[in-house]
């Protein structure tokens, strides 16, 4: 086989995260395999490492009907065609006889498109729905087929031409005579030999075909295939399988004992137990101000693959430290606390598999300029801080006092007609259960990049206004910076950081001080913070759990460009899966374009907001938190 160089887009188009899950959805259920995820490439492929099934960027710029159809060709014969059907052994065996010929890949090109037309047919008789999906597939490809043999003809490229003709054959017919540039061929019996594509049942007798058309060919026909149409990936084209890794190299005597692949999924499902192998969270320890326990990260004891952060070692309440002062006080004011150090392995999605990250609580005490700052601001910001608690607590009082009628048991109703109109009547009430605090929990996730350095003190401000409307209405939330070491990351571990400023067990503190410590970075990877504070949402007992995110731009972060954005927009997905409700504020000091825009809502949906200006982040920060309290207060 051929193997093709890596697509690399040169345009700004937007990626389409939404219908990508969609087809990933596909793709898991027709392949039974949930671990299975899709991306776009030139060609339909393999990457077994990833757990990833490539559809071709063929069907863009096409109308929307025609390209989703063809995404769903795609998806059908990678996800239910090709990843069971297809017989690894038979086409290696094939692979390595035509290494000797004068046209190896022209064999691999013949081999692939009857399989191709083989498991299409296959898939059809089985699945009644997927017949509308190759119906367009056929056609399109046909006038492709079409263009590309006059094209490749004119320019000599037979082998090319030769592929093209065949598809033509199979798929419409031997309708027309064959193209005038294979008089040199036998052009007849070669479509006589090709009628018998309809009877394929095995990868084998595929390969037999390809290779009676390759003997009549070898001698005639010149040059190579120059423009492959098929390919399975470079893992596969390499040869580097799972059943040909390190474990085999390490002892020649064991490559004959070890197990052969017969199928692509038996290559993914042996990569994915791999890469499971190696996932799982592992804590390593440090002394430090605020924890509890006397061990060292060199007497630490080992991790455990369920662990799951759930606290931040503030130290008992009971009793005074040495200064007089409660030992949770005197965390909050101390220095900054190092706590955890963590692997993510592939708990926090494929794309996040070499992150390590730490957790630290932000000091809750600061400067001089900083408190005089803050107090400026919450002078300004009473008036509609208090209108906005007074608001929440009216909408709490009426929800108390509002009856439930027409029940079978209570107290009696002043309306009693119902018990000569009903034949069935119900005549009692029920006062609502009283309701003195709201029954929501909010998680804040505030850029900690480097491209928020200019619009710090704006957000410090948004973030002072949510952090006391919350406090003075006893809801619990917690306010947490994030952003990537860009200078530390490697291809082997992606450091990134969460600074804590408050956290859902210090409801009724302050940390004000806290939230102005804040400071900006350097990169951001926001599906992989989103998936980290969903995680801590997910075990909380409110009935309500909203996931803010305040960020000015797309996601930016080793090896996290162009998949970060289908990555954030998969853990918005998977927070709001879990009832969590995900809504995204762009700070930015100029309105976003329609560019933006569209990005914005391809992660979040409908659930983001902008503002026109810095001036402006307070304002729409009060204008999200009076809707969501709203909705929790109903």
């Amino acid at each position: 086989m051929d193997k093709v160089n890596r697509f690399i887009q040169f345009n700004d188009e937007s990626v389409e995260t939404r219908k990508i899950l969609l087809y990933e959805r596909i793709a898991q259920s027709l392949a039974n395999a949930p671990f299975v995820k899709i991306t776009e490439r030139q060609l339909i492929e393999y990457q077994p490492k990833d757990a990833t099934l490539a559809m071709s960027v063929f069907w863009r710029h096409r109308t929307e009907r025609v390209t989703h159809l063809g995404r769903l060709s795609d998806i059908y014969l990678l996800a239910a065609g090709f990843y069971r059907q297809f017989d690894l052994a038979a086409w290696r065996a094939f692979t390595l006889e035509m290494k000797s010929s004068h046209h190896p890949k022209l064999a691999g090109q013949l081999l692939m498109m009857l399989e191709e037309f083989r498991l299409m047919e296959s898939i059809q008789k089985t699945r009644i729905g997927t017949q509308k999906a190759f119906a367009v597939r056929s056609e399109v490809y046909a006038e492709f087929h079409k263009d590309r043999l006059l094209s490749n003809a004119q320019r000599g490229f037979g082998a090319d031409a030769l592929i093209n003709q065949l598809f033509l054959d199979i798929h419409i017919g031997m309708t027309a005579s064959p193209h005038e540039s294979f008089d040199h061929i036998p052009m007849e019996r070669i479509r006589q030999i090709i009628q018998s594509a309809y009877e394929l049942k095995t990868t084998s007798q595929s390969a037999f075909l390809a290779k009676r058309i390759i003997e009549l060919v070898e001698e005639q026909l010149t040059g190579d295939v120059i423009l492959p149409l098929y390919t399975f990936g470079e893992s596969f084209e390499d040869g580097t399988e799972m059943n040909t890794d390190v474990r085999a190299m390490s002892d020649p005597d064991e490559l004959e004992n070890q197990d052969v692949k017969e199928t692509i999924e038996e290559e993914f499902r042996t990569w994915h137990q791999k890469t499971e192998e190696e996932k799982g969270t592992y804590l390593e320890f440090e002394l430090q101000q605020g924890t509890q326990g006397a061990a060292d990260a060199a007497e630490a004891s080992p991790g455990d693959d369920n662990t799951e952060v759930q606290q931040f070692g503030m130290g008992s309440s009971e009793g005074n430290d040495k200064e007089g002062m409660p030992k949770q006080e005197a965390d909050l004011t101390g220095d900054r606390s190092e706590e955890t150090t963590a692997k993510a392995g592939s708990d926090y999605g494929s794309a996040h598999t070499h992150v390590t990250f730490k957790i630290t609580k932000m000091p809750n005490a600061g400067e001089a300029s900083s408190a005089i700052l803050l107090n400026e601001w919450r002078t300004e910001h009473l008036p509609i801080v208090r209108a906005l608690v007074t608001e929440m607590k009216k909408r709490l009082e009426r929800k108390k006092q509002r009856k439930r009628e027409n029940l079978t048991k209570g107290r009696l109703s002043s309306k009693l007609t119902t018990m000569l109109t009903d034949e069935r009547p119900k005549p009692f009430y029920r006062k609502s259960a009283p309701s003195p605090e709201l029954n929501a929990v909010f998680g804040l996730l505030v850029d900690g990049s480097a491209s928020m350095i200019d619009k710090v003190d704006e957000t410090k401000e948004a973030v002072v206004l949510f952090h006391d409307v919350l406090r003075k209405l006893h809801v619990s939330h917690e306010i947490t910076a994030y952003y990537e070491d860009a200078f530390e990351a490697s291809k082997e571990e992606q450091p990134n950081f969460f600074e804590v400023m408050h956290t859902f067990e210090e409801t009724n503190i302050d940390s004000g001080p806290a939230i102005m410590n804040f400071e900006a970075h350097e990169d951001n990877r926001d599906g992989f913070a989103i998936r980290w504070m969903a995680k801590r949402l997910a075990k909380r007992s409110e009935q309500h759990k909203f996931l803010l995110v305040f960020s000015d731009g797309e996601p930016s972060a080793f090896g996290y460009d162009r998949n970060g954005i289908i990555d954030t927009a998969e853990a918005v997905w998977e927070a709001e899966k879990q009832g969590i409700s995900v809504v995204h504020l762009f700070l930015s000091g100029q309105q976003p374009t329609e560019n933006q825009k569209e990005l914005f809502a391809a992660m979040f949906g409908n659930k983001t907001a902008s503002s026109d200006s810095v001036e402006e982040f307070a304002s729409q920060t009060l204008r999200i938190l009076r809707k969501l309290l709203a909705i929790a207060a109903q």
